[in-house]
Parts: C-alpha cells; structure tokens; sequence
C-alpha cells in the first residue's frame, strides 16, 4: 500500500542508522512490527500476577 507521510528526514536517518534498515520502507515496517511486539509484550505483562500456573511438570510428563 502507498502513503505519503510527512516525516522529518533527520528522524529518518537517524531511525535508518539505528535499525540498519537500507530503505524507507523497510524502516517503516521493522518500527510497525517492534511497535506491535512491544504492545503485546505489554499485554501479556498485565496477566502477571493473575494467573495460577501451579503446574507439576513430573505429573504433567508422567514422571515418577
């Protein structure tokens, strides 16, 4: 899909130096894809705590 955005070029190129990205597009879709990760990673954080995970792994394996 093309889109035009209007982003400062010094942003660019500093974001460009950091990631390694060669090209514009692969900037964008490598800040969209850590944008999703982190917000999952987060979401995942927001279970901390609430989930019982009393799990046996002898029982589970049939270990004895």
């Amino acid at each position: 899909m093309r889109t035009t955005l209007d982003i400062p070029e010094e942003l660019i190129d500093e974001a460009m130096k950091i990631s390694g990205a060669k090209t514009k597009s692969e900037l964008i879709k490598k800040a969209l894809t850590e944008q999703i990760n982190r917000h999952k990673r987060m979401k995942l954080l927001s279970f901390k705590g609430k989930i019982d995970l009393d799990i046996d792994l002898d029982i589970t394996r049939d270990r004895k």
